[in-house]
């Protein structure tokens, strides 16, 4: 499989474009990874880039974005943060892949089971983490069951599912409201923002769309 190319990116439409990390998300977790030469893409983009997704997903060691949707060198523009929230420079990282470098959907991608999420339900307290944290706060008071306090928290993994699957609701929120770049991008069809969430247990990512 070669590396995406100006024409190749430019044939791609968002709707083409999620189909295809679906497709590549189906081979991950069937171990049927494309057939692929890592060094000839090296080689196919050292003048230049045309990825067509752009994915915003948690630091999680076990969720690498090529791996997960079977992606090569040149086809992702992968933003990593722990939580997978939205701040200024994500935004304007975004605004680069898709006004300037013509990728043609985001995906905010959450996963169960997430550290930072289930910090953020515990009312974690660490240094820098602290403040970090807080950006997550609004998806755990957003989810309005269960009631008993006792029962949000980390060792209620269902609800920290239900936490996590919030987040990315509110991080697409904060990519239309925080970038008129993106959002009339999005109106005039030109790249979708789309929602997901990755299951730890068996490699299967879920889309929103």
């Amino acid at each position: 499989m070669k590396a995406h190319t100006k024409e190749t990116q430019a044939s791609m439409t968002p709707e083409k474009s999620i189909a295809y990390l679906k497709e590549g998300n189906r081979r991950f977790q069937n171990n049927l990874s494309a057939n692929r030469n890592l060094l000839e893409q090296v080689k196919d983009t050292r003048q230049g880039q045309f990825p067509f997704a752009t994915i915003l997903s948690c630091i999680d060691s076990r969720i690498p974005a090529e791996m997960v949707f079977d992606q090569g060198i040149g086809d992702l523009f992968s933003i990593r943060i722990a939580g997978n929230f939205i701040n200024d420079d994500i935004l304007g990282s975004m605004e680069f892949a898709c006004k300037l470098a013509g990728s043609k959907v985001v995906v905010v991608l959450g996963h169960t089971s997430c550290g930072a999420v289930k910090g953020a339900c515990d009312g974690a307290e660490l240094g820098k983490l602290t403040g970090m944290l807080n950006k997550i706060k609004p998806a755990v008071n957003a989810v309005v069951h269960p009631k008993d306090a006792s029962e949000r928290t980390s060792a209620n993994l269902d609800f920290v599912n239900e936490v996590a699957a919030k987040n990315v609701d509110f991080s697409i929120e904060g990519i239309r409201s925080g970038s008129y770049v993106l959002s009339e991008m999005e109106r005039n069809g030109e790249i979708k923002i789309v929602g997901a969430m990755y299951d730890v247990a068996t490699g299967k990512v879920t889309f929103n769309d």
